[in-house]
């Protein structure tokens, strides 16, 4: 896709090469890791172009073969990436160890990162004036002040274009306090369209509340006229144009959990550009986030549209 050519929806942010480790067992005996990627919106981004809708990536990676891996994944999931190659600074690193067969941890290596150095210059303008959709996350501006005011200037294009704003909370506590975080993804809600947050990051953006559909009311007197409540296991709960709206997770034995929240937005995202009712916006979103949790990786188990009634069979080999 070339430079001027219309996408339905932009997203941006960093996305880090991925060190996996095979086995479950402390990180530091382990023999065998895998090489792969990850990034919320890189997530989410291929996970909407399984289910069919075209989609732009905006980030940076580094001169080195960590980028290019990156570079040759996205090419081949058939997204289109708006990349800025950094010669000064290296692609970001995650490393995941499985302590135990339920159980992970991630650390993160993105000081100083390529993506971490995302800058308003970075953005395809045009693209983003001529998409359906803009979706960013609260990892970027998180990430420098660079990359936080290239989420503003993105936003500031979109609401004057008239294209609509997705804001996915992800607060990461390892990037910012709560404090900090708080006033500025409160902010952030404010100018978007429709927003989602798990219950306890709703909770940081509108404050302590009862239950998720009060949750998801505070939210939308902020100004967004979609909140969707993401409840992981529990499903979700969605305030909707002035409807409460409650949808049950699709039971799994999910593997990794990692990059759920990035496909369930993507499949409520999809729905959203093809005309879906609200009802069917979340179902697809609960199946895509269950597809996410069945393999290691963080998009790797993502579904294409024509594999969500899988999750609905009562027969393990389709013939």
């Amino acid at each position: 896709m070339n430079e001027n050519s219309a996408t339905e929806v932009v997203t941006l942010g960093e996305t880090m090469a991925l060190a996996r480790a095979t086995h479950p067992g402390p990180l530091m005996h382990a023999s065998e890791m895998t090489l792969g990627m990850g990034g919320s919106e890189s997530n989410f981004a291929i996970a909407l172009r399984r289910l069919g809708s075209t989609v732009t990536w905006v980030g940076r990676i580094g001169v080195d073969s960590f980028g290019e891996y990156i570079r040759r994944e996205l090419a081949a999931e058939q997204v289109d990436a708006a990349i800025v190659t950094d010669p000064t600074a290296p692609t970001g690193l995650m490393v995941k160890e499985r302590r135990t067969a339920s159980t992970q941890k991630v650390w993160y290596y993105r000081v100083g990162s390529a993506g971490s150095r995302l800058s308003p210059e970075d953005l395809p303008l045009d693209k983003i004036r001529r998409a359906r959709v803009l979706h960013v996350t609260g990892i970027t501006p998180a990430l420098s002040e660079s990359a936080a005011e290239t989420v503003d200037r993105a936003i500031e294009v979109a609401r004057d274009a008239g294209v609509s704003v997705v804001f996915d909370v992800n607060y990461r506590a390892s990037l910012w306090s709560t404090d900090v975080a708080g006033e500025a993804l409160r902010r952030l809600a404010g100018r978007a369209d429709v927003v989602f947050a798990s219950d306890d990051e709703a909770a940081l953006v509108a404050g302590p509340a009862a239950d998720a559909a009060e949750l998801a009311c505070r939210i939308a007197e902020l100004g967004p006229a979609q909140v969707i409540i993401k409840l992981g296991a529990r499903g979700c709960a969605a305030l909707i144009d002035g409807a409460e709206h409650r949808t049950d997770a699709i039971p799994v034995e999910a593997l990794d959990t990692v990059g759920a929240g990035d496909g369930f937005v993507a499949g409520y995202v999809s729905e959203l550009l093809a005309g879906a009712e609200p009802s069917v916006r979340l179902d697809t979103a609960v199946r895509v986030g269950a597809f996410a949790c069945l393999v290691p990786g963080d998009w790797e188990g993502m579904p294409r549209r024509s594999e969500l009634g899988l999750l609905d069979s009562r027969e393990p080999v389709t013939r």
